[in-house]
């Protein structure tokens, strides 16, 4: 079988400080990993995979599922730790068989089961047997490795919790099916991620113990440098491997020097004050940066070949540790202002007097957005919403994708409740069906269909929740389109934590437009949103005509929210009564099932309740801006989604 040659680490154009963070994985496992964010197309991949061939060999024996170290070997691998009376023998040949190899680099499928993660029971030695024996997962393979993660924030949240715990203890435990297992599970974890997919939750952003963000070349030169590097891989990989193998070797030269001096290197006490200072300046709350910032430029003082860390090495773990853990208000990318960091380090190294000036620019920044009141068309921003509104999905989902809102029985994915006999199960509950089997007592152990049982799993999915804004002049004369978007701002921030996904269409003038197709990207939402213009008329069936289409094409239960006073003024056929024609479409999607939710954004004394009419032809619930305002408040939608 052919060897795969990966693209050689050292020829990568550019990305120096996502080569730097991986560098340091390699030199000080213990970090905790990487995270990798960025366009598609920015070399996150290929840097991974070629991080593998620069890191000195390790020495296991071969046909080990555990990876284990010569010198110690985990206790039930049945390669290292043999049993019988040939064991002596089979110990012996194993130990002959140990040998110098290449550090594992597993990769995780976004769509792998539990089982393939942390491990099951063998159901094939089971059945020849009727013995209970562990078979590895995907976390034995990665142990002493690289346990790699494609669009990691796409992953299951059962799965993201079972590499927390893994990654937290080094070591991972199986407690199912008449099993009782622990095994060593120490990897580095990599993972990457576009943003236009959503972000992560903070608790697995916190594990990750470096972050960087990669864009794509702006400068021409480099991008073609890129492309004729890349031709020439493609066309003769072996070839090109060779042309950089002394820059490769130079390379895997410099780090197991770094592994070595690593223990060595020293870090005074004023440094470490410098870390915590930064880590509190910047409204850090997890001690872990504090520990990682120690441990990365420890690192990066051994990858230059010192024994001693200095204030430009704190300097450049910080720019790789605090992004990602910096407290940051709902939607705020992360990020470090790098002028900040320098000022902080001028003030903590120098003279704490320096770096008092260049306050006095901030309050500047409230008054860029209110527009010119004379033009018709305006852009509002979001009005303060106080505390986060919540959405209660009361509902019931026969179709799934990974989320946190409603309730869905028969899951694919999820905690197992019970088990029922089933002779022709999709997903088998092993340890049932074996003890089926077992309770005959039969000398010839044999599993029949009348053994064979169902596992019943309940799990959480997502919704699709649709956003319908009227940006029309009937709200922007009287500037409530900024009470408006602070609403939807807080229900997005609901949205992000249960891991919808979202949709916006506004509409406004002529017509509806599609704002944002459904994504999980609730930060590119509330960007569309805070750039929204406002002002014309109010073409209301245009919007819920396109609500009813964009509905139609999603396979996930969805959530329709709309926000408008219900005055239309345009139709969408010539000569029909625009008003008539938004409660057909009101009635059609009533009919359909959408669970619905109308906020009535029509101010003053006299109200003609148009919105309120509206919400009683979608079968759904009205609610004022002033209602919504209200501290704590939860929406309850209820329907059934078929």
């Amino acid at each position: 079988m052919m060897h795969h040659v990966t693209f050689p680490f050292s020829a990568i154009v550019e990305q120096t400080q996502l080569k730097t963070a991986l560098l340091l994985c390699a030199v000080d496992p213990s970090l905790g990993g990487v995270l990798i964010r960025g366009d598609k197309g920015t070399a996150k991949s290929t840097a991974a995979r070629a991080l593998t061939d620069i890191l000195p060999l390790i020495e296991r024996v071969d046909g080990c599922a555990f990876n284990c170290a010569p010198g110690a070997p985990y206790q039930h691998c049945e390669t290292c730790n043999p049993v019988g009376a040939n064991s002596f023998a089979l110990l012996t040949a194993a130990r002959i068989n140990s040998r110098p190899q290449p550090v594992p680099f597993i990769t995780l499928p976004l769509g792998a089961t539990e089982d393939r993660v942390i491990g099951t029971l063998d159901l094939e030695q089971a059945l020849k047997g009727g013995q209970r024996v562990f078979k590895p997962g995907l976390l034995a393979a990665s142990h002493r490795g690289i346990l790699y993660i494609d669009e990691v924030n796409l992953l299951p949240d059962h799965l993201v919790d079972v590499l927390l715990d893994a990654a937290a203890m080094g070591v991972n435990a199986v407690q199912r099916e008449g099993l009782s297992v622990t095994h060593p599970a120490r990897f580095t974890l990599i993972g990457t991620m576009n943003l236009e997919e959503g972000d992560l939750r903070p608790q697995l952003l916190d594990r990750f113990g470096l972050m960087v963000e990669v864009i794509a070349p702006r400068d021409k030169t480099l991008r073609s440098e890129v492309v004729r590097r890349r031709i020439a891989y493609e066309a003769n990989p072996t070839a090109y491997a060779a042309a950089w193998m002394q820059e490769q070797h130079t390379l895997r030269h410099q780090l197991a020097t770094a592994q070595l001096l690593l223990p060595k290197v020293t870090l005074d006490d004023t440094l470490l004050d410098l870390i915590s200072h930064l880590c509190c300046e910047f409204e850090v709350a997890s001690l872990r940066a504090d520990i990682v910032m120690h441990k990365a430029a420890r690192a990066l003082a051994a990858l230059e070949g010192r024994s001693q860390v200095t204030p430009g090495d704190v300097r450049g773990a910080a720019e790789l540790v605090l992004p990602h853990r910096r407290r940051r208000k709902p939607f705020e990318q992360p990020g470090l202002d790098k002028d900040q960091l320098d000022e902080l380090m001028q003030q903590a190294l120098q003279s704490p007097d320096e770096g008092e000036s260049g306050a006095e620019n901030t309050e500047q920044e409230n008054d860029q957005d209110n527009g010119d009141s004379q033009s018709e068309q305006q852009v509002f921003v979001a009005a303060s919403a106080g505390n986060i509104r919540k959405i209660a999905v009361d509902t019931v989902a026969s179709r799934y994708a990974s989320g946190k809102r409603s309730t869905a029985p028969d899951a694919p994915r999820g905690r197992v409740v019970r088990v029922v006999q089933d002779q022709n199960p999709s997903s088998l509950a092993v340890g049932a069906t074996l003890r089926s089997a077992a309770l005959r007592g039969s000398d010839n152990f044999q599993v029949t269909k009348s053994d064979l049982h169902q596992q019943i799993r309940v799990g959480k999915t997502a919704n699709l929740i649709l956003f319908v804004v009227d940006a029309s002049g009937s709200m922007a004369a009287q500037r409530r389109m900024e009470a408006v978007k602070g609403a939807v701002l807080s229900l997005l921030t609901d949205a992000y934590q249960q891991r919808d996904e979202v949709a916006v269409i506004s509409f406004r003038g002529e017509s509806g437009q599609l704002l944002l197709s459904p994504t999980r990207s609730v930060d590119l939402a509330e960007q569309n949103l805070r750039e929204l213009p406002t002002g014309g008329r109010t073409p209301l069936p245009h919007a819920l005509s396109l609500a009813l289409e964009t509905l139609e094409k999603t396979g996930m239960p969805p959530l329709l929210v709309v926000l408008t006073d219900g005055k239309a003024n345009v139709a969408l056929n010539d000569g029909n009564d625009p008003w008539q024609e938004s409660l057909r479409f009101a009635e059609l999607l009533a009919e359909r099932g959408v669970p619905a939710l109308i906020l009535d954004t029509e101010t003053g004394y006299l109200r003609l309740g148009k919105a309120r009419q509206l919400a009683q032809a979608l079968g759904a619930e009205c609610l004022t801006l002033e209602e919504l305002s209200a501290e704590n408040l939860a929406l309850t939608v209820r329907g059934c989604i078929k």
